[in-house]
């Protein structure tokens, strides 16, 4: 007959069904309570009158008398039903579930089972946790505002479609009023079962006493230490009471308080039942129900209790036991965790060590993980419902970090270690607990059949297990094993069975000791969890950001502030089946948290990180030569013997005095800070990578992500851009403060796992684009807007000239003071550093944009081509004839403005081969592999070849900074500017015509006394020398758009600009020829500069002795020294 009752089996699904139900109640009691997740059928003002109608009259409404409060209802009354319908549907499930509860409890007393947790422990358990399960369910379901109209809108809809109630609503209805007062319902329920609650509860008195002790009697006890008693490190931790020792203190207190609720009477009749409910009331000043739904058990017990008669002593007792724990409760508990955190921390340390010790000492790691866990629980949900003491800090802990953390290291060492665990307990149990239960089994007088098959079969079971099943991986499962066990509890507990087990307590000891060892072979991971999960944390967020905050102000805590968010990692451990809707919002808050403690820690190391590298690359600023100055004049005054400088003034020091130091106890800020990065790196020692529901999480991602952002803002900050001054840092000064940052943070790599190299491409790759990710302007904007709007725009105006002799700009002598010296900013080793600075990428970007200034030139020398093209067409024909070219000439406007633009576009051009030049540099050196072959590939490109295959060739080729005979970008660009109206006839005698202009321009250039060829700059003062690469590049690249050959239409400008020049020596003014000599040289230049002409050419049309005394003219003024 007891074997029919299957006690075993109902508990177990029970219990699983309970915790169901009771997340679903809970669940549907946030979503109600918050406006952004609540029905909106509960919220709408055409609903409002007919809720209003069914919490009046519910649970009798007269869904067709009064219909007239019910019409919205009628309206929508199949949105209604489908709305509601899951509400109702979990209403109904609490029923049922009370019912099976009802049943099973009576079946039990009925039974006149047994329970002794010290003996039965898992039926023991079962049947509180049933109790405290079903207790939750209904406080938490009183506790639901809205469930009154949920339930009443659901039938009212159901009974306008089906024309008839709901089956289930009448005893729904009634269940609701009779837990309007859930305390006073549920006592009366359990009266019945009060001998068994009690004798269940009281069987605690072994256990909760010895486990709720103050922290100086753990310390005298020396509890956790593996050290204490050296000589039996290595003996197997065992007792009689295995599973106790991890119990929950929590759970023994819920069962305490809730259990003592329902059944008071033994509070006034037994002195052992009242000294445990004292105790636990002493305790603390709220139970945890579910989630972060919580019973503050002081004044439910006292309002309960005032409504009984003959329970004032104990109402007495009540308020005494909140008073204790008001004054001694928060400092009881703090000690607690003080004593833990060093006994953990001793323990890891020698498992860690000895990892062989877990084997025979895992006891020890589940008992700190579960006595941490209470702890940590105990002061979560006292923050979160703290009361009005003289000592609030007692209930803060900003060491709570360092907990955190050596609960986690100890879950992560059992985890690495699982099969030196595993291997250790199969022995144990095949070798010795086996043939201790088969001992047992033999020197009991009575042993019924069905009794005997279970236990023959736990020893055959055990016998089996073998080391070989480990090394070969196999999966152990001996759940049949515990769940047979907890049948036999059930068989042999109940009154009269014939295996009475609590006269059998050995076999019940060896049993219990049996249970723990085979979940240290299948299931650890299901043991961790039970003793260490911390999920709660996710519903109480605003604690636990308080204590990460609280945690990260500490200096010595930083090293273990990675605890907070791989906690969230548990918060997808405490989802049920029964309320899949709760996963979604715990996933995003769980995430949130991860994220923001994540990002937190990475933003203190970051900041750490980068201070550290601000004041090395200060250091390495002192040792650039632009500050050797004042030393090289202080030793010449050292030299010279000169006065020693006051007393009052300060002697600057010299770079190297900050290592000086006479006492290492003196710290300075950078030991500060390298020991904060000591601290913080080593949080990121805990794990490489974790998973929060289904996300893998990579802390070191969160470094590298913030340190990018900064160093990339570090660098435009670097830049000292000015707009409205136009000042900024030469690019040598901010090459060198990278390469000190970069130095530095190479060191993090010596801290922690961080791939340094690959972090510092990246930002330098974000720097060569017009944009970093988040929109920010980068190097490559900065510096080109400045060469575009200072020192390019001045050398437009001629007040900063080209100088081919030193390949740089130099500003012109002036009387005002120029903002900056442009050789400073443009010379070969600064253009270098600027093409290391923002690479191909970023030149490609700058030359885009000198390209889009020359195309605006192009366009307008265009429209003025238009304006004189009948006289150009004229010249042209004409140029051999001098009277008609004089005419001619008077007639054609504009001739400056032209040799002005062109200059410009020559600039533009030179400066823009000045870059490209560098960059060609700069690659050779980085990869001279590379460039080798692009320059190959060029120079194999002849002119049969087809002219787009040549053009990408030469793309290739400009890309990596070699110069090519033809400029693709300028020709892409001049072949953009073509539009529709346009044919290629026109756009074709447009760029014959321009030569044309520009070379019957060019005489009058000796008008201008900035014309002088200067031997020093090897350029002229107005920099028209840059309109020999001006004339070559752009006739190229039109000529090429529009596939005519570039070598004839260069001839005929040649001839032309020859013969034009050649007429300045017939005229007679003096004035008009002061700079002929200086003209006459451009015609070489363009010949040099030129892969299509050469000096044959010039030569027969402009003859070379005039060329040899231009240049003896333009030389006389300079004096030629030799050795």
């Amino acid at each position: 007959m007891d074997y029919q009752q299957k006690l075993a089996e109902k508990l177990t699904i029970l219990n699983e069904r309970g915790n169901g139900v009771l997340i679903r109640m809970n669940y549907i009691k946030k979503s109600c309570a918050d406006p952004k997740t609540r029905l909106p059928l509960l919220t709408e003002k055409a609903t409002e009158p007919a809720i209003k109608y069914i919490n009046k009259k519910f649970p009798n409404i007269d869904f067709r008398g009064n219909i007239q409060h019910l019409t919205s209802i009628q309206r929508q009354k199949s949105e209604v039903l489908a709305a509601t319908a899951s509400y109702y549907d979990s209403f109904l499930d609490v029923i049922e579930f009370r019912d099976h509860v009802y049943e099973l409890l009576n079946t039990i007393d009925a039974c006149q089972c047994f329970f002794d947790i010290l003996i039965n422990f898992d039926f023991t358990k079962s049947y509180l946790d049933l109790i405290t399960t079903y207790t939750s369910v209904i406080i938490t379901l009183s506790r639901i505002d809205d469930k009154k109209a949920l339930v009443g809108l659901f039938n009212c809809a159901h009974e306008m479609t089906n024309g008839s109630s709901d089956p289930s609503y009448p005893r729904l209805g009634q269940m609701f009023v009779e837990y309007e007062h859930p305390w006073k319902k549920l006592t009366e329920e359990f009266g019945p079962h009060t001998r068994s609650v009690t004798a269940a509860l009281l069987s605690l008195r072994m256990v909760y006493p010895r486990r709720n002790l103050p922290a100086e009697q753990w310390r005298s006890a020396q509890l956790l230490s593996l050290l204490s008693a050296p000589a039996a490190m290595l003996d197997p931790a065992c007792c009689d009471t295995m599973a106790c020792e991890y119990l929950s203190m929590e759970v023994m207190e819920r069962w305490i308080i809730i259990g003592f609720l329902l059944c008071h009477t033994s509070l006034n009749t037994n002195q052992a039942s009242q000294e445990l409910w004292k105790m636990a009331l002493r305790s603390g000043l709220v139970l945890t129900l579910t989630r972060d739904e919580v019973l503050n058990i002081h004044k439910v017990s006292e309002e309960l209790f005032d409504s009984f008669k003959g329970y004032s002593k104990r109402v007495a007792d009540i308020k005494e036991c909140r008073e204790h724990v008001i004054v001694n409760g928060g400092a009881l508990h703090r000690e607690r965790r003080q004593f833990l955190r060093g006994a953990l921390k001793e323990l890891f340390k020698v498992l860690e060590d000895e990892p062989g010790l877990l084997g025979p000492k895992a006891l020890f790691v589940f008992m700190a993980l579960s006595f941490s866990r209470d702890e940590v629980l105990w002061l979560v949900r006292h923050s979160e419902n703290m009361p009005k003491i003289k000592t609030p800090e007692d209930y803060i802990d900003n060491q709570m970090a360092e907990l955190l953390f050596y609960m986690e290291k100890l879950r992560g060492l059992m985890k690495k270690y699982y099969l030196v665990v595993q291997r250790y307990h199969v022995q144990y149990l095949s070798q010795f607990d086996a043939l201790v239960l088969n001992d047992t089994i033999q020197n009991m007088y009575v042993c019924p059949e069905e009794e005997s098959v279970l236990m023959s079969s736990f020893v055959s079971t055990l016998s089996a297990l073998s080391v070989k099943q480990v090394e070969n991986k196999e999966e152990f499962d001996l759940r049949g094993l515990r769940l047979d066990w907890l049948r036999l509890q059930a068989y042999a507990s109940v009154n009269k069975a014939p295996l009475p087990l609590k006269d059998y307590p050995d076999l019940a000891k060896v049993m219990n000791v049996i249970q723990f060892h085979t979940r240290m072979v299948d299931s650890l991971e299901e043991l961790l969890q039970e003793t260490s999960e911390m999920s709660i944390l996710c519903f109480y967020p605003r604690v636990f950001e308080k204590m990460f905050i609280q945690s990260s102000e500490m200096m010595t805590m930083k090293r273990y502030l990675m605890a907070f968010p791989i906690a969230c990692s548990h918060f997808s451990l405490c989802g049920h089946p029964l309320c899949p809707e709760e996963t979604g919002s715990m996933e995003k808050r769980s995430l949130r948290l991860c994220v923001t403690f994540l990002e937190q820690i990475a933003k203190l190391t970051s900041s750490v990180v980068l201070e550290i590298c601000a004041e090395q690359c200060n250091l390495n600023d002192q040792l650039q030569p632009k500050h050797c100055a004042e030393s090289i004049s202080a030793a010449r005054h050292r030299k010279q013997k000169k006065p020693l400088p006051k007393k009052g003034e300060v002697q600057k020091e010299k770079p190297g005095a900050e290592s000086m130091r006479k006492d290492r106890i003196i710290v300075t800020n950078m030991d500060k800070l390298h020991m904060m990065l000591t601290e913080l790196c080593s949080t990121y020692s805990l794990c490489t990578d974790f998973v929060v529901f289904d996300h893998i999480v990579v802390p070191t991602e969160f470094l590298v992500s913030h340190l990018e952002t900064r160093l990339s803002e570090i660098i435009v900050r670097m830049a000292n851009y000015n707009q409205a001054t136009q000042e900024i840092a030469r690019p040598s000064e901010l090459l060198a403060g990278v390469r000190a940052y970069t130095a530095s943070l190479h060191s993090l790599s010596c801290y922690i796992n961080v791939d340094v190299t690959r972090l510092v491409k990246n930002v330098l790759l974000q720097q060569t684009q017009p944009l970093d990710p988040r929109g920010g302007q980068t190097i490559t904007t900065i510096y080109t807007n400045w060469f575009l709007e200072s020192l390019l725009r001045q050398a437009s105006n001629s007040l900063i000239v080209h100088c081919p002799t030193m390949h740089c700009f130099v500003n012109q002598t002036t009387d005002n003071d120029p903002l900056f010296r442009a050789e400073e900013f443009s010379d070969i080793s600064e253009l270098q550093a600027l093409a290391e600075l923002i690479g191909a990428y970023g030149l490609k970007f700058l030359s885009d944009n000198l390209i889009w200034h020359i195309t605006s030139q192009v366009s307008e020398l265009k429209k003025m081509v238009i304006e004189n093209m009948d006289v150009l067409v004229q010249m042209k024909n004409n140029f051999d004839k001098p009277e008609e070219m004089a005419n001619l000439k008077k007639r054609l406007t504009g001739g400056e403005n032209v040799l002005k633009r062109m200059t410009i576009v020559g600039v533009i051009l030179s400066f823009r081969a000045m870059a490209q030049d560098s960059l060609k540099d700069i690659l050779r050196k980085h990869c001279p592999y590379m460039m080798g072959p692009i320059e190959y590939l060029r120079d194999f490109i002849t002119p049969e070849v087809d002219i787009k295959v040549t053009l990408s060739i030469f793309e290739l080729a400009s890309a990596a900074g070699l110069r090519c005979d033809i400029d693709p970008a300028l020709v892409t660009a001049i072949g953009s500017m073509q539009t529709d109206n346009t044919s290629i006839d026109e756009e074709y005698k447009l760029s014959c015509l321009l030569l044309v202009y520009i070379a019957v321009s060019l005489p009058t250039l000796t008008l201008d006394p900035n014309s002088s060829y200067s031997r020093e700059h090897g350029g002229h003062n107005n920099n028209i020398h840059c309109l020999a690469k001006a004339i070559n590049q752009l006739a190229a690249a039109m000529f090429t758009v529009q596939n005519k050959n570039i070598e004839q239409h260069l001839k005929e400008f040649l001839l032309m600009a020859s013969s034009t020049l050649l007429q300045l020596g017939q005229n007679v003014e003096r004035i008009e020829s002061k700079n002929r000599e200086s003209v006459y040289l451009l015609l070489h230049m363009i010949v040099e500069e030129s892969p299509f002409l050469s000096q044959d050419m010039l030569e027969s049309c402009f003859p070379y002795v005039l060329l040899r005394n231009a240049y003896r003219e333009v030389y006389r003024a300079f004096i030629v020294t030799l050795g």
